[in-house]
């Protein structure tokens, strides 16, 4: 018996030893399990984050290519009356954010960060390169903004911000070059058969399965290592062009033709712009970014036909299909000319005449700096600006509508007023001067001061008359002057001595007609009006 007793209460030591430890390992298990499931739920409600670098423009195209982009979450935000995002593009690398809505602008679906910069200046480099990471790459989309307003400078403008990028890619950690080699392969697979189109949707499957069609001559053959998309805005300005300019259908195709050829080599997309078509650039920047509506799907169509709505997704165009737009452009030329100005190294950005900071136009001095076959001098060749035309400044000459006058700064306005002011001061001093010692010999002479009042009767009376003033007498309650009285007086006795002017002589050719009245007639013409009157 005293042997048992310690038996069973080892036996429920160990037992309740053992349950005690698999209740701390499902413990464990549960805590776990609801770290977990809380991790999950966390991930699920962030926001996916996408960056956008828009390069180009001025502040005010900036700010309309982002109202375009987010109006329908602006509106969204402002009807429940929280305030909009701020936008800070005016000085050097820009900044702001909007969140993108579902179909239903009820849900918002991801949340896209802004980066603008305006000039392609190679100081402001070092400001691009921490926004490119290993971890944002996949998620970020290059966008370059082109005006209607100035086709001539869009070659130059653009081999200014690909230079530019070119320096920024360069300088980036290895990690971060594998990761743009990850993304443009993808991006080169991406709408070929097999693979998925831009807009979600799937391509056509191959005939020989999952091999993709190799890629075309001009092609992907100069990768940025990050996508990039080229927006025309304003296309509105080619009915301006028309009028001004005498544009016609063979420049503007000449235009997207360069455009299309040079694009093609780095798997780039092109849209024109104008303030009715934000859908389709809505669409396109936000499935260039990876960002799909669960509840609609807009599909882009690809244009080129429509002048105004010109839209070419990556992976669409070829060389074929550019040539097909207008014959005798030579598409080659134009590739191995836009490869040739891509070798030259990042120079200062050229400052045009509309106060933008980049992009300038063809002048005589740029045409020396570029190289030969350059695809830049090529353009600007066929697609000449007008104001290096001589006939067009002499026109601008008379009519110009530039400010005429240029502002000074205020305090040099002043002290320049004020010198002026001393002057005239001066000169005013001077005039009262001599007017004053004018008037003191003038009245010494008329024997003012010596004689007074006294000689008033003499000869010296005027000068007397000139400072005592016109006289003047109360006359039945009424100011009269006295000179004036006696100046009418005066008017009205030689009236009346004058003599009067004859009257002319009567005509002599009149003839005197006869004083004497016919009664009789008139009386017979009256009795046969009352005779007519009885019957």
């Amino acid at each position: 018996m005293a042997t048992s007793t310690p038996t069973k209460a080892n036996r429920f030591s160990s037992y309740t030893n053992a349950s005690t430890g698999s209740g701390s390992r499902d413990a464990g298990e549960k805590r776990d399990m609801w770290s977990s499931m809380l991790e999950s739920v966390a991930s699920g409600k962030r926001l996916p984050e996408k960056n956008l670098l828009v390069l180009g423009g001025t502040v005010e195209s900036q700010r309309d290519f982002l109202e375009a982009l987010s109006n329908q979450a602006q509106r969204r935000t402002s009807d429940r009356g929280s305030k909009l995002p701020p936008v800070a593009n005016s000085f050097a690398l820009g900044y702001t954010y909007y969140d993108v809505l579902d179909a239903d602008q009820e849900d918002i679906i991801a949340r896209t960060s802004l980066y603008t910069l305006t000039n392609p200046s190679p100081s402001f480099s070092n400001l691009l390169q921490p926004l490119l990471t290993p971890q944002s790459i996949p998620n970020t989309l290059i966008v370059i903004l082109l005006d209607w307003s100035q086709p001539w400078a869009w070659m130059r403008q653009l081999r200014e911000w690909i230079l530019l990028l070119r320096t920024v890619l360069v300088s980036l950690s290895h990690e971060a070059k594998e990761k743009m080699e990850e993304v443009m392969l993808s991006w080169r697979d991406r709408g070929r058969q097999g693979g998925t189109n831009l807009d979600g949707s799937g391509a056509a499957a191959s005939s020989e399965g999952d091999v993709a069609l190799p890629l075309g001559p001009g092609e992907w053959e100069d990768a940025l290592g990050l996508p990039l998309c080229v927006v025309c805005q304003n296309a509105e300005q080619m009915e301006v062009l028309e009028k001004t300019q005498g544009w016609k259908e063979e420049e503007f195709d000449v235009v997207l033709q360069f455009m299309r050829t040079v694009l093609l080599k780095h798997g780039a997309s092109l849209i024109y712009t104008n303030p009715t078509m934000f859908p389709q650039m809505q669409s396109l920047i936000h499935a260039s970014l990876g960002i799909h509506s669960l509840l609609k799907r807009n599909p882009l169509t690809p244009d080129v036909i429509n002048r105004e709505k010109i839209l070419v997704p990556p992976n669409w165009d070829s060389w074929g299909k550019i040539r097909v737009l207008r014959e005798g452009f030579d598409v080659e030329l134009v590739s191995q000319g836009w490869s040739i100005d891509l070798d030259q190294p990042l120079g200062q950005p050229h400052v045009n005449e509309t106060g933008g900071d980049q992009g300038a136009h063809g002048g005589a001095e740029d045409e020396n700096e570029d190289p030969e076959g350059s695809a830049v001098h090529l353009y600007e060749t066929n697609v000449q600006d007008p104001t290096s035309n001589a006939l067009f400044q002499a026109s601008r000459a008379n009519h110009s509508t530039k400010l005429e006058v240029e502002t000074v700064d205020t305090q040099s306005f002043l002290a320049e007023q004020l010198k002026y002011l001393e002057l005239l001061k001066q000169k005013n001093e001077q005039e009262k001067a001599a007017k004053s010692a004018g008037t003191r010999k003038a009245d010494g002479e008329s024997g003012l001061y010596t004689t007074g009042r006294a000689d008033a009767g003499s000869g010296n009376a005027g000068g007397l008359d000139q400072h005592i003033g016109p006289v003047q007498f109360n006359m039945g309650g009424i100011q009269v002057d006295a000179d004036d009285m006696v100046q009418r007086l005066k008017d009205r006795q030689t009236y009346g001595s004058s003599p009067e002017p004859m009257s002319p002589e009567p005509d002599q050719d009149v003839v005197d007609l006869d004083p004497k009245m016919d009664t009789d007639n008139m009386q017979q013409f009256f009795q046969s009006l009352m005779q007519r009157g009885g019957r």
